[in-house]
């Protein structure tokens, strides 16, 4: 599994932030956005190791890294990697990569900053991914906290402060809420470590509560309606590069949470609230859908898309079956790669044009017609159509809820009918009709960066799309081991607090 016998979680997990110290000992705006790239992309090298010293077939942790760190509390260095979390750690990694590629010319102030912060924010992103022990997590979990602020904060647009405020308060809101929850489960169990905690048999009253503390952060992350309200001021005052780490991962922080934490900590408490959770789910893909519908604004459109997207997620994940769970994480990506080019596209039209209003657009496929191709195929993508990566996702999370239940699967089906009117308005009112505005006609076309930027998430679209199984293969046994154990039947606990 590991023939160099590395640590490679921790290469993975740390090689981001030692190379965003070294970065601010770094001389020279060329020099730091060359080594800030090279960073990102050796550490996305090293991970894709993951994948081809991949053990098919286990649902297990795989790379598992162990020692203790504070052993008068029981604390522990705990990593470790399996299905649900492999590919999570995949996009982390390759986003990066695409980000730093994008933002290669649009930042000009506090560049050493921007990629310092861009480099812990990873760091700390894939740490959650791969803590197994609650203070670990729990720690990363709020290392992706402070970069993510000072992002928006200072290179964001003209409401950044609100907007960054708004997003501080709610995730921190929610981390203390759970913070409570890991110290009840430690005074229960006598131990941070997540595998071992899942054998504990808590009260069902117990599990309800520890499940709300819990949840609630997770919530705020997703965001779950109605805890949505932080999330399109985030995106739209956030740098394009933010936007797309905000949309691409730190939101599938707060759907991983449930799969990885709730379900098999909580089953009881899990399946008490399926129908509330998932009637907020649908709520959420409706009305996402519905705001995105009525936006002037791309950016917000895209913005108010992933909380529909990302009802769909949870949607699946409540279903509480090893198909719903294995769509709901391939979906996790899909809306990383699909709602991730998106923002790119986004970022690269505006910095064209200064504008992200439709109204200012129209007929662009005749001036830019690399840019429409490519942001048809993402579009498409977004909205699921067959052969590409959403609809892959999206189909099984569905077939999930439909045997759970009928009328919530009803519902999810509308959602993704509103989902392709939002995109294909879009693409109508940018890409069609004639070119009326005279500013349009000098846009120039992407540059061969810009493709280079978008070419591995278009031919991801495809693969995913065209190859499923290739994905589903590594997915379905943690999907499966996650059923499991909220079907346990209750057993003796096992765990006891050291006297």
């Amino acid at each position: 599994m590991n023939p160099l016998n590395i640590p490679l979680l921790s290469i993975i997990t740390f090689l981001p932030i030692a190379g965003a110290l070294v970065l601010l000992l770094l001389p020279g705006a060329k020099l730091q956005k060359w080594w800030a790239l090279l960073v990102s992309l050796v550490t996305f090298a090293i991970s894709c190791l993951l994948w081809v010293w991949w053990r098919a077939g286990e649902a297990g942790m795989q790379f598992v890294e162990r020692f203790d760190w504070v052993p008068q509390f029981k604390i522990q260095y705990f990593l470790g990697v399996d299905g649900l979390s492999l590919l999570l750690v995949l996009l982390t990694t390759l986003l990066t990569v695409l980000v730093l590629l994008f933002s290669w010319e649009g930042i000009e102030k506090r560049l050493k900053s921007y990629l310092f912060l861009m480099l812990l924010l990873e760091g700390g992103m894939i740490g959650v991914f791969l803590a197994l022990d609650l203070v670990l997590f729990y720690v990363f979990w709020e290392l992706t906290l402070i970069p993510m602020y000072f992002l928006i904060g200072v290179w964001g647009g003209p409401r950044r402060i609100y907007a960054a405020l708004k997003f501080f308060l709610y995730t921190l809101t929610g981390s203390a809420l759970m913070l409570v929850g890991i110290i009840v489960l430690y005074f229960q169990g006598g131990t941070f470590d997540l595998l071992a905690l899942q054998k504990l048999n808590l009260a069902p009253n117990l599990q309800l509560w520890l499940f709300l503390a819990f949840g609630l952060a997770f919530a705020i992350k997703v965001p779950l309606f109605p805890f949505h309200t932080w999330l399109p001021d985030a995106h739209v005052e956030a740098p394009t590069g933010g936007s797309v780490i905000l949309a691409g991962v730190l939101l599938k922080m707060g759907t991983y949470g449930f799969v990885r934490f709730c379900l098999p900590l909580f089953p009881q408490a899990s399946k008490t609230l399926v129908p509330w959770i998932a009637t907020l789910a649908l709520i959420g893909i409706i009305y996402g859908a519905l705001v995105a519908l009525a936006q002037k604004d791309l950016k917000s459109l895209v913005a108010y898309s992933s909380v529909a997207h990302l009802g769909f997620v949870m949607l699946g994940v409540f279903a509480l079956s090893a198909q719903g769970i294995a769509g709901a994480t391939l979906q996790m990506i899909n809306h990383g790669l699909s709602t991730g080019a998106l923002f790119l596209m986004v970022g690269m039209l505006y910095n064209r044009r200064h504008t992200r209003l439709l109204a200012d657009f129209g007929g662009l496929w005749k001036q830019i017609p690399i840019y429409g191709f490519l942001f048809l195929i993402v579009a498409m993508s977004s909205a699921g159509l067959p052969g590409l990566n959403g609809f892959v996702g999206e189909f099984n999370i569905l077939l999930a809820a439909f045997q759970a239940n009928k009328v919530f699967a009803v519902f999810g089906t509308f959602g993704i009918i509103l989902a392709a009117w939002y995109l294909l308005r879009a693409v109508r009112e940018m890409l069609h009709g004639p070119l009326t505005k005279p500013e349009n006609a000098a846009i120039p076309d992407l540059k061969v960066r810009e493709v280079l930027t978008l070419a591995p998430l278009v031919i991801l679209f495809f693969v995913i799309g065209l190859f499923p199984n290739l994905f589903f293969d590594k997915i379905n046994p943690s999907a499966q081991a996650v059923v499991d154990a909220l079907n346990r039947q209750n057993p003796a606990v096992s765990i006891v607090v050291d006297k």
